[in-house]
């Protein structure tokens, strides 16, 4: 039995002194293989840190920010009221849990609430146009008269020989301004559709948000790790009942006062009491200031009717003030969350500049659920660190 022989090296033509074995060569740590191929080897990594590289991508990074800060400015509107129907949707969820707990299917409850939301818009609009457009009516046509009745002011009488300032006005209300009320019907309806639009899409998108709340929330706890997704779950569930539970109480303390204000504004004889509690109602709402609001609309309007009615208004808001703030108010909401009243005042200042009136409307519950996160998450790290 013969054994196979060792590869022989074979003698270079070229230097006779020299071998060259046909095994391939090994990579030694000191010098790593080159990869070979029929384009020739690859040439060393790019080196990241190359000026000229670092800057394009900079500069690239500032550019996608720049069009990412655009695409948030252009969508501002659509963002705002995706925001103000999940919070909506949350408000309204312990109704339709409440309603579930009577054997009613979540589409069945969904759809109670629905119909009460809607009977509650359409009540609000029926019973604030008809004044507005009366009362709006009545200034066009009454305009001329105004007009003349300033003219017998003797002051003013001087400023119009000087300037002509009524004649020009009066004849802009008799005559150019009716050549013009066309452009501002129509602007006033191109503000009246787009109202219309945006209070239906974020009536369709709440009800989206509640008909599929559950799913929406699992599908959320579903993109947190699995070893942090029990204490997500937890403080999650815990932010979203107490955001509901504040924004419910809200909507039910808002709902007595427009039923108390309404049933001063019919005993005291005051005109649209109906509307004038519906905005009662409204600006109740928003936090710190909106019962002052609120009082003072009704109170003007009682003042147009008599002193007496204007000073028995005023007791009236005063007393009823005192009632909600310390027992209407702690009794509603005794089981949501407790903001101070410094950090209720500085979130409802932000949440005004940031958004307006819906800032200041969703500014003490969001306030709450940072609060949560702070006391449950931060704080305990920085205890342990």
């Amino acid at each position: 039995m013969t054994t196979p022989e060792a590869p022989q090296p074979t003698q270079d033509a070229a230097d006779p002194g020299t071998t060259q074995s046909t095994a391939p060569e090994e990579a030694t740590p000191e010098q790593p293989a080159v990869a070979q191929s029929r384009y020739g080897s690859r040439g060393a990594p790019l080196n990241r840190r190359a000026p000229f590289l670092v800057g394009f991508t900079g500069a690239l990074g500032v550019f996608l920010a720049w069009i990412l800060y655009q695409a948030l400015i252009d969508l501002r509107s659509i963002l705002v009221l995706i925001v103000v129907s999940a919070f909506l949707a949350i408000g309204l969820n312990p109704a339709v849990t409440w309603l579930q707990r009577w054997r009613l299917p979540r589409g069945a409850a969904v759809g109670v609430v629905a119909l009460a939301a809607l009977a509650f818009l359409v009540g609000f609009v029926f019973a604030i146009a008809p004044p507005i457009a009366e009362q709006g009516a009545k200034l066009i046509d009454k305009a001329p008269d105004y007009i003349e009745q300033l003219k017998q002011n003797q002051a003013l009488g001087d400023l119009n020989e000087r300037f002509d300032v009524l004649d020009r006005l009066s004849q802009a209300v008799s005559g150019d301004l009716a050549s013009g009320a066309f452009g501002g019907i129509l602007g006033g309806l191109g503000f009246l559709a787009s109202a219309i639009f945006n209070v239906l899409t974020g009536f369709i998108l709440t009800l989206y948000f509640l008909a599929t709340f559950d799913r929406l929330k699992a599908g959320a706890y579903s993109l947190v790790p699995a070893s942090r997704r029990p204490r997500v779950r937890l403080l999650g569930d815990e932010m979203l009942g107490r955001i509901g539970k504040y924004l419910s109480g809200a909507l039910a303390i808002a709902l007595i006062a427009g039923a108390a204000a309404f049933g001063f504004a019919s005993l005291a004889g005051l005109p649209y009491a109906l509307a004038l509690a519906l905005v009662v109602a409204l600006t109740d709402l928003i936090p710190q200031i909106g019962a002052t609001l609120g009082a003072i609309v009704v109170v003007a309007v009682a003042f147009t009717i008599s002193v007496p009615v204007g000073i028995s208004a005023i007791i009236f808001f005063v007393a009823y003030q005192q009632l909600e703030n310390f027992v209407i108010y702690p009794q509603v909401m005794k089981r949501a969350v407790k903001v101070s009243d410094l950090a209720a005042i500085l979130s409802a200042l932000i949440g005004a500049a940031l958004l307006g009136v819906v800032g200041a409307l969703l500014a003490i519950p969001a306030c709450a659920a940072v609060q949560l996160l702070v006391r449950e998450v931060f704080l305990p790290r920085q205890e342990a660190s």
